[in-house]
C-alpha cells in the first residue's frame, strides 16, 4: 500500500467502512498496482485520484485553483458516500496514463472493404483501451449480391461479423481482456434469417446480437402479412418474408440460446435528440445506450438504497437527497466528457459535440425492501415510474443550469431542444439505466433496476470451503424478528428463494422476492416504468426458468412492444454446477479393465491395441462444434480424441491435452464414470445450449460424450440429450474467466459476484 494517504485534506475516509467484498473487488480490479501486482493506493486514494482528475475540467470553464479544489472535495464526498458512482472505466482510469473513461462505443460500418476493415482496426484500438463496441451491419449488401468493382459477389454481413469476432479473440489472446460486441441487423435486410440463426452453432462467442425491428414489421406481424426486404445497396425491394414466421424464428432462437435480443429501432430514432447529425443504427453491447456512429457513453448511477427510510413512522423517499445527488452527478459526468482521452479522434469530436451523459440508478430492489414494497406489485411499478420521472426532471434541470454557465452542446441547433418550449441545455441526453454489476458490489447494493438475485447464497473459495453469504438487510430483519439461524441461512442458500420457506414470515418472504420468484411480466412492466422517463434505454434482463416455453418468450416480446420499451433481453435458466446425472449404466457397461492397484509410480496404462471400435459425437459448445471420438477395445474404453470444428478457443491445445490424459486414465483402469463425474459441471465463460440443457464448457462436452458412450454400450441406443433429468436450476451464465466463480445474468450482462468481473465493464 502507499506509505501515505492523500486523503488528509478530505473530510471522509472510506477504507474502514467498505464491505469485505467491496474491498476485494477494488483491490483486484480498480486500485493502482506496482509491477508486482500489489495495490499502491487505498480505496480512499482512488476516490481522491478520480475526484481531482475530473474536477480539473472546471478550469476549462474559468474556475481558479480554489474552486477546483472545492469541486474535487465535493466529488470525493459524492463518491465516498456511495450515493453516486461513475462507470468502471472512470474509477479505473481517471488520473492514470490511459485516461479512457467511457465504457462503450458505436462504430459505423459502410458497404466497402475500406470501411469494414477500418472498423476492425478501430475495434481493436477500443478493446485495447478497455471499451466495448456496437455495430450495425445493416448497410452491408447481402450474401451473393454483385460487387461491381471486382466482378464478384458479396459474402454478406454474417460473414464479415466473423472477422470482427476473430479480431476480438486476437486482442484477448494478445493479453488484453476480450471486449464485448453488439451486432445489429435490420429486420428488413435480405440476410436477416441467417443473422437470426448465426449463434445457433456456438459461433460468435464475442458478440451479443439484436434484430432491429421496425414499426412496419411489427404491424405486419400483428396483421399476419408479408413484408418487404430491402437491398441496402440501392434501397430497392429484394423479396418478401412472412412477418410472423420471422418473428417466430426470433422468439425460438432467443428461447434456445438467449440470442437474438430485439431493439425497436424506430422508437430509438423517435427519441434521437440530434436527428440532423445522424441516425441511430446500433446500441452498446448491453442494449441500454442507443448511440450515433462514433458516439461514446459516459455513465453514472445514483444509489437509491441510500434514499429510502421512515418518516413519521411510515416508509418514505428522501426526494431532496436524490435531487442533490442528481445535480452533483450531472456536473460530474459533464466534466468527464472534457477530461476523457477518447481512443479515436472522431469519437472525441462526437462526444464533445453532443455531450451525452447517462445518469441511472442502482439499489432499486433495496429501496423497495426498505419501504416494504414487493418488487412484483403495482405499487412498485408506480413508484419506479415516479422515481425515474423525478430523476429525469432534476437531471434536465441540472443540465439547463450548466448551460447557463457553459453553453449548450455544440449540435444544439436543429436538435429536439431547439424549440421555444425547449431552450438551452448542456447535454443531448441525461439519463440511462445501465448495468451496475460491479459498481453495486462496491456500493453494497442491488444491481440497476433488477430484483435481488438471491437472499442467501454459497460462495466456494479456495480448498472448496463453502461460505454462506446473506443479504445484510435480510440478516438484520431475521435477527430482529428472531428467526435467524445459520441452518436456516444454509437452507435458503441451497433453496435459492425464501418464497416457500415457512420459517420465514410471510411479509418478509413477500418483500425479499428474487429474480426467480418474479413472473416475466413484472420484469417487463418494471422496465417499461423506468423507460418512460429515460432518455436513452433501460438495461434489464427478463429471467425465465428452464422449463419456460417458446410462447412464454413470445408473450414477453409482445408485451415489451405494447408497453413502449426500446429493447428486450431474455435469459432462460441453465443448470447448476454438480448437476445430478443419470448415466443409465448397467452391468454390461462396467466392462472396464481390471482395476490397477499398487503404490504411486507402479500403475502403467495398458498398450493401445491396433484396432478399436467406437463412435464420434458432435456437441455444440461456446467455442464451436466439438467432435468427440471415443473408442473401446476388449477391456473397455481405451481412448478419446477431440476435434474442434473451427480453430481457436479453449478446445485447441487444452482439449488435446485433456483427451490424452483421459485416454491414459482409461487404459490405466480408471472407472469411466469417475472421469465423467470430474468433467461434468466444469464451466467456461462461453456456455452453449444443446438439446435438453446447457453445455457448460468443452470439458463438460467431453463428459457428456463419455456419458453417452457408456449408455450406448449398455443399451445399444444413441442418446443425445445433455441431461436425462434435471435438478434445481438457476440462471448462472458460465464461469468467471478471472476467478472461476459463477457468472449471473442481469441487466443484459454477465457479472461475477465473487471478484467483480463483468462482460460489460
Amino acid at each position: 500500500m502507499a506509505e501515505a494517504s492523500k486523503t488528509s485534506a478530505y473530510a471522509r475516509t472510506i477504507d474502514e467502512t467498505l464491505s469485505p467484498n467491496s474491498l476485494k473487488v477494488l483491490q483486484k480490479r480498480y486500485l493502482m498496482k506496482d509491477d508486482d501486482g500489489q495495490p499502491i493506493e487505498r480505496p480512499s486514494d482512488m476516490f481522491v485520484r478520480v475526484a481531482e482528475n475530473i474536477a480539473a475540467a472546471e478550469r476549462l470553464h474559468g474556475a481558479d485553483d480554489a474552486r477546483v479544489a472545492e469541486v474535487a472535495a465535493d466529488f470525493y464526498d459524492l463518491m465516498t458516500s456511495l450515493d453516486f458512482l461513475p462507470n468502471s472505466p472512470t474509477l479505473m482510469n481517471a488520473g492514470r496514463d490511459l485516461q479512457q473513461l467511457s465504457a462503450c462505443f458505436v462504430l459505423p460500418i459502410e458497404d466497402s472493404m475500406d470501411s469494414i476493415f477500418g472498423a476492425v482496426r478501430d475495434t481493436a484500438i477500443i478493446h485495447k483501451s478497455g471499451g466495448g463496441t456496437g455495430f450495425s451491419f445493416s448497410r452491408l449488401r447481402p450474401a451473393g449480391d454483385q460487387v461491381r468493382s471486382t466482378q464478384g459477389v458479396s459474402s454478406g454481413p454474417v460473414s464479415f461479423m466473423r472477422v470482427f469476432n476473430q479480431a476480438t479473440e486476437a486482442v484477448k489472446q494478445g493479453g488484453t481482456r476480450r471486449g464485448a460486441n453488439m451486432g445489429v441487423l435490420r429486420v428488413d435486410h435480405p440476410d436477416v434469417l441467417d443473422f437470426i440463426r448465426c449463434k445457433s452453432d456456438g459461433d460468435f462467442a464475442n458478440f451479443n446480437i439484436s434484430v432491429a425491428l421496425t414499426e412496419k414489421f411489427m404491424d405486419a406481424v400483428r396483421a399476419g402479412t408479408m413484408y418487404d426486404l430491402l437491398n441496402p445497396r440501392d434501397g430497392k425491394p429484394a423479396g418478401q418474408l412472412d412477418a410472423r414466421d420471422v418473428y417466430d424464428l426470433i422468439v425460438e432462437m432467443a428461447w434456445a440460446t438467449g440470442d437474438p435480443g430485439i431493439i425497436f429501432i424506430d422508437r430509438m430514432n423517435r427519441d434521437n435528440p440530434t436527428p440532423r447529425v445522424g441516425e441511430i443504427e446500433s446500441t452498446n453491447p448491453c442494449g441500454e445506450q442507443p448511440l450515433l456512429p462514433y458516439e461514446a457513453c459516459n455513465l453514472g448511477s445514483v444509489n437509491l438504497s441510500r434514499f429510502a427510510g421512515m418518516r413519521d413512522g411510515e416508509p418514505a423517499v428522501d426526494w431532496d437527497g436524490i435531487a442533490d445527488v442528481v445535480h452533483r452527478g450531472v456536473r460530474f459526468l459533464d466534466d468527464v466528457i472534457d477530461v476523457n482521452e477518447y481512443p479515436l479522434p472522431k469519437i472525441g469530436e462526437m462526444a464533445r459535440a453532443n455531450r451525452k451523459i447517462g445518469l441511472g440508478v442502482m439499489g432499486w430492489a433495496d429501496m423497495l425492501i426498505k419501504m416494504g414494497i414487493a418488487y412484483d406489485s403495482d405499487e412498485a411499478v408506480a413508484l419506479g415510474e415516479k422515481v425515474m420521472g423525478f430523476i429525469d426532471a432534476e437531471a434536465k434541470s441540472a443540465s439547463r443550469k450548466l448551460s447557463e454557465e457553459r453553453g449548450s452542446f455544440a449540435n444544439f441547433e436543429g436538435s429536439i431542444y431547439d424549440t421555444p418550449e425547449g431552450g438551452p441545455i448542456r447535454n443531448a441526453t441525461v439519463t440511462t439505466i445501465a448495468p451496475t454489476g460491479t459498481l453495486s458490489i462496491i456500493a453494497n447494493c442491488s444491481s440497476g433496476v433488477e430484483p435481488l438475485f438471491a437472499v442467501s447464497y454459497v460462495r466456494t473459495v479456495m480448498d472448496n470451503d463453502r461460505l454462506i453469504e446473506v443479504n445484510p438487510m435480510f440478516e438484520d430483519i431475521a435477527v430482529k424478528q428472531g428467526f435467524y439461524s445459520r441452518e436456516l441461512m444454509a437452507l435458503i442458500a441451497d433453496h435459492g428463494t425464501v418464497s416457500d420457506i415457512d420459517e420465514v414470515p410471510e411479509a418478509v418472504r413477500r418483500a425479499f422476492v428474487t429474480a426467480h420468484d418474479i413472473a416475466p411480466v413484472w420484469h417487463v412492466r418494471m422496465q417499461a416504468a423506468f423507460q418512460k422517463h429515460t432518455d436513452n434505454a433501460v438495461s434489464k434482463t427478463v429471467n425465465f426458468g428452464n422449463d419456460a416455453t417458446i410462447e412464454d418468450v413470445r408473450m414477453v416480446y409482445d408485451l415489451a412492444h405494447e408497453l413502449g420499451v426500446k429493447g428486450v433481453t431474455i435469459y432462460r435458466d441453465g443448470s447448476k454446477d454438480n448437476q445430478v446425472l443419470s448415466t443409465g449404466r448397467t452391468g454390461k457397461a462396467a466392462q472396464a479393465a481390471p482395476a490397477a492397484t499398487g503404490r504411486v509410480g507402479e500403475i502403467e496404462p495398458r498398450p493401445r491395441p491396433a484396432v478399436t471400435v467406437g463412435r464420434t459425437e458432435k456437441i455444440k459448445t461456446g467455442c464451436g462444434n466439438l467432435y468427440v471420438t471415443i473408442n473401446a477395445d476388449e477391456h473397455g474404453l481405451c481412448e478419446l480424441f477431440t476435434q474442434m470444428g473451427k480453430s481457436g478457443g479453449c478446445a485447441s491445445s487444452q482439449s488435446e491435452a485433456l483427451s490424452r490424459m483421459i485416454s491414459m486414465s482409461l487404459r490405466a483402469g480408471v472407472d469411466p464414470e469417475a472421469v465423467v463425474r470430474q468433467l461434468r459441471g466444469i464451466r467456461c465463460p462461453s456456455p452453449s445450449w444443446a438439446e435438453g440443457g446447457k453445455v457448460l464448457s468443452c470439458a463438460d462436452a467431453v463428459g457428456i460424450a463419455l456419458e453417452h458412450f457408456i449408455e450406448w454400450q449398455a443399451t445399444g441406443l444413441a442418446p443425445t440429450a445433455v441431461f436425462k433429468h434435471t435438478d434445481k436450476l438457476d440462471n448462472l451464465a458460465g464461469a468467471c474467466p478471472e476467478c472461476g466463480g459463477s457468472l449471473e445474468h442481469e441487466s443484459g450482462c454477465a457479472v461475477c459476484r465473487a471478484c467483480g468481473f463483468s462482460k460489460c465493464a
